[in-house]
């Protein structure tokens, strides 16, 4: 295996930079092949004798270079391994000015300036902007920007970048151009620009101040239908970040570009969010509940960055935690604040297991601020995300509402217009609550997700009940010794006729702090033996072994007041199931497991939505995930067994459910409405796996009977685990329907990828050559290929190793158009070590094979490297 360590960036090298650059003004001549880029940075030495200057820079020809208009010669500067390097340049404030050229058509890794369907756009997180003009390409250098657009007005005729537009005009040969100016410094990873032939719908939002704000989401035409919601998620997360956090926004203008091709789900440059089309474009007939959940949480997420991502910028790569789990965590609060509280946290945690503990667990796992890396892009991670968010979780939890938001709002004083840390951010919390909070750092700088073994004792003499707790962290690469974390667990205890105790005073709930290995804490006046209720509201994100017995689950699964702990009773006690199925025990019974699921459908007081997921057995992953070596084909065919035998046990609720949450109202994607649909669906899903035959009848109605996609879609998956004739029907019937929309044919691709059949393997490879199918869209790939490798266990784990040699074989192609997403394909490569070993060395031969490809990219060099 390759040594990265010399070739990695590394956290304990960082120094601050030796050039302050003052204002950036940029005059770009937008052509698809010939595009001209004129920079101006005036630029502050920060020393008296500085070093020489170095700018970063990469697919551009350099074709003119001055300082305060005396052009620089061949002697004066050079070009070098993507540098462009001035060895003495003056010791005084100067002006450095360069002309480049460079070809966005060309540019297939949409990370710069490039092209989607005809409009220009730019994605310049985390190194991209390096690829329109050279610069000091680093998140600590803050300036201002003034940027001039120039491009033919027929053919570009919407003009946007940064800031507040300050001026337009006409050009000859056809041209147009427009001024914007940002008056917030800010890194270039931040700068954007967008150009074409765009529809506007616009709005406006006043502020709390009472300024009007003018908003605008520029999307192709056609779509401006679709546009709606995303306008109200928007204005509600504008308001609601006055609200809670007392946040404004500061300029006159915000628009919003939906784009076709995109790396990722959307940038949050300032003023001009640039974003992924999934994530705008929405009606009932073309968008799902969770694809408008997304919208709504994503659109917030990227408004949200304004302030803790914007104005208070990170200082470096290693504290993109900094940035992105602050405003996932402010994120998830706003949703939980519009969809129910119970229900996000539930859908956050098995978020977290489905992808975050899996990374913490493998290969690729790193701390959520880590100390090398070898290519950026590659720690756009869920540790990086949902891992951090959980860290400033737990601290909120500790400092509770009104002693977190004071020390977020210190954190944004002390900080705004700066490039900071996560330690600035720790300190803030700490000093504006007079608390140290410096145990957290472990959370930070250690890898893995932490396990807490619990253990009880109740003594009926004096009604005492005590609760162990031990905590331990596995090795994890290059950290093979853990230290206690701060871990906040909130606890209930609940009597045997289902009841909460108390215990602290009146209180049924309590929070308990976990700081050293191993900690006993002690409860009095406990009436009789409780049954524990555990880690509530998914206090902390951790593993948990106890010993609960398999009545324990199921009594908790009937009467723990805490949703969350309630689901996770259940899904413990279908975990445990299947797992006992796997290796032949009968720990837990199947008829008392289907019994309490049945009591779940029984009780009339929980909401639909809740209800809806509380009965949803453990996904296939998850189950893998649990066991030392993994069979996926065995856990496909026991969780469908389990499946089917719900479906026939409790056909009768399903039935009811179906019928009792039928509605003729108008489609509304709010929460109850939404939570109707969830459990509607859920019956139809088990009644098709308890009884194909009827199922597949009911499911075409079902389908042919939607007046919304999620209905539709619902229809369509159960029809599509099905091998019978509706399923063609059906899929032809959608593909007819919406082959005009191309987010809709991604829905297509990806509901048969995942399907389950024995012949879904051929089916994906005949996709791959649809002409719908499109290499260089990076949803495309996501929604086939992805799909299928890691939304597929049963099929792309296949014995014959087809699936994985599919898989190398696409990101060998993959890497030479758009390294990002090829690296990104690889991950189900990298979990070789968890399954049986003749997959496994099919799965190392493939790591192997991408490997030994010709200029393979660092991007997936790094990640192949460390999985091996």
């Amino acid at each position: 295996m390759s040594d990265l360590s010399d070739k990695a960036t590394k956290r304990q090298d960082y120094r601050a930079p030796d050039y302050r650059v003052k204002s950036v003004d940029l005059h770009i001549d937008l052509d698809p092949q010939n595009t001209i880029v004129r920079a101006r940075l005036d630029i502050h030495p920060k020393a008296q004798s500085p070093t020489a200057l170095i700018l970063n820079g990469g697919a551009q020809t350099l074709e003119a270079i001055s300082i305060d208009g005396l052009a620089l010669g061949p002697g004066d500067y050079r070009l070098s391994d993507g540098e462009l390097i001035i060895p003495h340049p003056p010791t005084k404030a100067f002006m450095l000015e360069m002309t480049t050229r460079i070809n966005p058509s060309a540019n297939t890794a949409l990370s710069g300036l490039y092209i989607s369907s005809n409009t220009f756009c730019t994605q310049c997180e985390a190194e991209g902007f390096r690829h329109i003009t050279f610069f000091p390409d680093r998140p600590d250098v803050l300036a201002t920007y003034t940027v001039t657009l120039v491009a033919d007005a027929a053919t570009y005729p919407v003009l946007l970048s940064n800031g507040n537009r300050t001026a337009t005009g006409q050009g000859p040969d056809g041209k147009h151009w427009a001024t914007w100016h940002d008056p917030y410094p800010k890194p270039c990873y931040l700068f954007a620009l967008v150009a074409g032939r765009l529809a506007e719908v616009r709005d406006q939002f006043k502020t709390m101040s009472g300024r009007e704000v003018a908003l605008s989401i520029w999307v192709e035409p056609g779509s401006e239908d679709k546009c709606t919601y995303a306008m109200d998620a928007l204005k509600r997360s504008m308001a609601w970040d006055e609200q809670v956090f007392g946040l404004e926004y500061d300029l006159d203008v915000f628009n919003i570009v939906a784009v076709s091709d995109f790396n990722f789900g959307a940038m949050e440059n300032k003023s001009l969010n640039i974003f992924n089309a999934k994530y705008i474009l929405a009606s009932p007939q073309t968008a799902t509940d969770a694809d408008f959940a997304g919208i709504e949480a994503v659109v917030a997420h990227e408004y949200f960055h304004n302030w803790t991502g914007n104005r208070v910028t990170c200082r470096g790569w290693f504290q993109l935690s900094l940035k992105e789990g602050l405003t996932v965590f402010r994120d998830q609060e706003f949703s939980a604040d519009q969809r129910g509280r119970a229900l996000k946290r539930i859908n956050d945690m098995r978020a977290l297991r489905a992808r975050q503990f899996p990374e913490d667990a493998g290969p690729l796992a790193h701390a959520v601020r880590p100390d090398s890396y070898l290519e950026i892009s590659n720690f756009y991670t869920a540790t990086i995300y949902e891992k951090g968010a959980e860290i400033i979780r737990m601290m909120s939890q500790i400092l509770g509402r009104n002693g977190f938001l004071a020390g977020h709002k210190l954190y944004i004083e002390r900080h705004d217009g700066t490039a900071a840390t996560i330690e600035d951010f720790v300190a803030a919390m700490s000093d504006a609550n007079g608390v140290d909070l410096s145990a957290f750092w472990h959370w930070y700088q250690e890898a893995g997700t932490p396990t807490v073994k619990v253990s009880t004792q109740y003594d009926p003499r004096d009604l005492s009940f005590e609760l162990t707790l031990e905590q331990s962290t596995p090795p994890t690469p290059g950290q093979p010794d853990k230290s206690p974390k701060p871990i906040p667990i909130m606890i209930g205890l609940i009597g045997q006729d289902g009841s909460e105790l108390a215990i602290d005073g009146p209180a049924t709930a309590k929070t308990l702090l976990l700081s050293k290995a191993r900690d006993v804490f002690r409860f009095e006046n406990i009436p009789a033996a409780p049954r524990l209720s555990f880690n509530r509201t998914y206090t902390s994100p951790i593993k948990v072994e106890t010993a609960a017995s398999a009545d324990d689950l199921l009594f908790l699964m009937a009467y723990d007041t805490d949703p969350c702990a309630r689901y996770e009773a259940g899904q413990q006690a279908g975990l445990g199931l299947m797992l006992d199925q796997l290796s032949g025990a009968r720990a837990i019974d199947e008829d008392k497991f289907i019994e309490a699921l049945g009591r779940i459908l029984d009780d009339q007081s929980l909401d639909p939505a809740y209800m809806a997921e509380a009965v949803i057995l453990p996904g296939e992953r998850y189950i893998a995930d649990q066991m030392i070596v993994a069979r996926p084909a065995e856990i496909y065919t026991i969780r469908e067994r389990l499946r089917a035998r719900i479906g026939t046990a409790l056909s009768e609720k399903w039935l009811d459910h179906y019928a009792r949450h039928t509605t003729n109202q108008p489609f509304s994607p709010d929460a109850a409405s939404a939570g109707r649909r969830a459990i509607r669906n859920t019956a139809l899903s088990y009644l098709c796996a308890g009884d194909q035959a009827q199922g597949s009848a009911m499911a075409m109605v079902h389908y042919q009977s939607a007046d919304n996609m999620t209905d539709r879609l619902a229809a369509l998956n159960c029809l599509s685990r099905m091998d019978v004739p509706e399923r063609a029907q059906a899929l032809d019937d959608f593909l007819d329907r919406f082959k005009d929309d191309t987010l809709v044919v991604d829905k297509w691709f990806m509901i048969q990828a995942t399907s389950p059949l024995p012949h879904t393997f051929d089916t994906v490879i005949a996709l791959t050559r649809h002409p719908l199918f499109n290499i260089r869209n990076p949803n495309k790939v996501r929604s086939l290929i992805g799909a299928f490798a890691s939304g597929n266990p049963a099929r792309f784990h296949a014995a014959d190793g087809a699936g994985y040699a599919f898989l190398t074989d696409w990101v060998i192609e993959l890497d030479g158009i758009n390294p990002q997403t090829a690296a990104r394909m690889i991950e189900p490569l990298t979990q070789w070590r968890r399954v049986e070993p003749g997959l496994a060395d099919q799965m190392r031969a493939g790591l192997s094979r991408i490997l030994a490809r010709p200029g393979l990219s660092k991007d997936s060099f790094e990640i192949a490297t460390k999985a091996l």
